[in-house]
């Protein structure tokens, strides 16, 4: 009883402390477009003594629904996550099918009955070769495109099966149909026509890439992409355990270069991005960052998060 009751006590005040944590970030600049690699959860599940990486995609699968609620409170516009590379079907038997089993699960779930969803107003969308799924987890996916298609809030965007190379190369091919189909000019083909024909073409410019796992590589996601002012980070912990918390650094760090960001992106590229003003008088130029002393305690409950995490 005594210890249900200390249990509740401290989610109820974690949750009041990540709330207060939320509306201060969001008097700064909020990023509209952020990317996950969600590395680690084989490691995780060895460094809890499972015998089986089972345990570390079930748990991470677990806490991708927390962090996009997180992501949709900030008020990120789209999140775009890899949740399964093409080059992951080398992988043993055992784990991709039940990586398949898992996103039968979880894409279902998305489609029929995710709260978060339905509440933002998300539409899933799916990015990469889907002809390489097993055809019942495709049908799974387009079905919970198809339902979540008329939702125009914010995007969820699921790199499954994806590389890179694959959606750059698909852009170059669709774009030189377009040639042949007489739409266009070869010579009209440029960087902009690529950008265009691109799996995210419809989401903000990307802004914030994360990797968890404190693996520094990209792993072939969003290369195109991220080599814009996009803020790149590598974070050290395994996706399991990335939270608000771990996110905050990184948070804090956009805002503080926010300025140098926008400046060097091109105005083509990029809408007005949405900033809180300071006043009442909307028509102030005066944006407002997150002040110092902001920055400070922010800063002090990531750290000491962190090592209650560790």
């Amino acid at each position: 009883m005594v210890l249900t009751l200390f249990s509740s006590a401290y989610e109820y005040l974690e949750q009041s402390l990540q709330q207060a944590t939320i509306s201060i970030l969001k008097q700064g600049p909020i990023p509209r477009h952020v990317g996950f690699v969600l590395d680690g959860n084989r490691r995780f599940a060895r460094a809890h003594g499972a015998t089986s990486t089972r345990f570390g995609h079930y748990e991470g699968f677990r806490q991708l629904e927390k962090v996009l609620e997180t992501c949709m409170q900030l008020g990120v516009e789209a999140v775009t996550v890899y949740a399964f590379s093409i080059e992951n079907f080398k992988r043993s038997k055992e784990e991709v099918d039940y990586l398949m089993q898992l996103f039968r699960e979880a894409f279902s779930e998305l489609c029929e009955k995710n709260d978060v969803v339905k509440e933002y107003g998300i539409a899933v969308r799916f990015l990469g070769n889907i002809s390489l799924l097993p055809p019942d987890v495709a049908e799974i996916a387009l079905r919970t495109e198809e339902r979540t298609r008329h939702n125009t809030k914010r995007i969820f965007n699921i790199c499954c099966p994806y590389t890179s190379r694959d959606e750059i190369s698909t852009a170059m091919r669709n774009s030189v149909k377009k040639v042949e189909q007489g739409q266009m000019r070869i010579r009209d083909i440029n960087e902009h026509v690529i950008e265009q024909n691109l799996f995210t073409a419809k989401s903000p410019p990307l802004d914030i890439l994360v990797r968890t796992s404190g693996e520094i590589r990209l792993s072939d996601f969003l290369l195109w992409q991220s080599s814009k002012d996009c803020h790149i980070q590598f974070v050290k912990c395994y996706w399991p355990q990335f939270s608000l918390w771990r996110f905050l650094p990184v948070l804090l760090e956009y805002q503080m270069n926010y300025g140098d960001m926008m400046a060097n992106r091109s105005e083509d590229h990029v809408p007005s991005p949405r900033r809180r003003r300071s006043g009442s008088d909307s028509s102030s130029s005066s944006d407002t960052l997150v002040g110092d002393d902001d920055i400070n305690l922010l800063e002090s409950l990531a750290i000491e998060e962190s090592r209650q995490c560790s």
